[in-house]
């Protein structure tokens, strides 16, 4: 028996032979993967930042510090994955700039990765 709920939630009910009853929670997919992406220079400056979930960091201030926090995590590490502030952020730096996508902590950072390297594509082609 498949359910849907007002909260966007599937609910899989499965009686087996014994008339128990397991319930499975599925969230419904959804296209809004990625909560932000910025770009930030060798310094931790802000040159471009776009945030597309106002309720993780509704203010420019709030986002400025997140922002000063995650570079000074992420300035001399050699990983590319990052959880910080219950978001999976992944970044790359390049030359003297670096790139950050952040998303859910539920999600997989292997979407978030391949949205980093067509930001990083896409500034190459606007750039070169």
């Amino acid at each position: 028996m498949l359910v849907r709920c007002k909260v966007r939630v599937i609910l899989w009910v499965n009686l087996d032979e014994r008339m128990n009853c397991n319930v499975v929670i599925f969230q419904e997919p959804t296209l809004y993967l990625v909560k932000g992406m910025v770009i930030m220079d060798n310094d931790g400056n802000r040159i471009l930042a776009k945030y597309f979930d106002s309720s993780n960091f509704p203010t420019v201030k709030e986002q400025k510090a997140f922002e000063k926090n995650l570079f000074a995590k992420t300035h001399r590490a050699n990983s590319e994955v990052i959880m910080l502030d219950g978001l999976t952020c992944v970044y790359k730096s390049n030359v003297d700039l670096f790139f950050y996508v952040m998303g859910s902590c539920n999600d997989n950072e292997v979407g978030h990765s391949r949205s980093l390297a067509l930001l990083i594509s896409i500034m190459f082609v606007i750039c070169v």
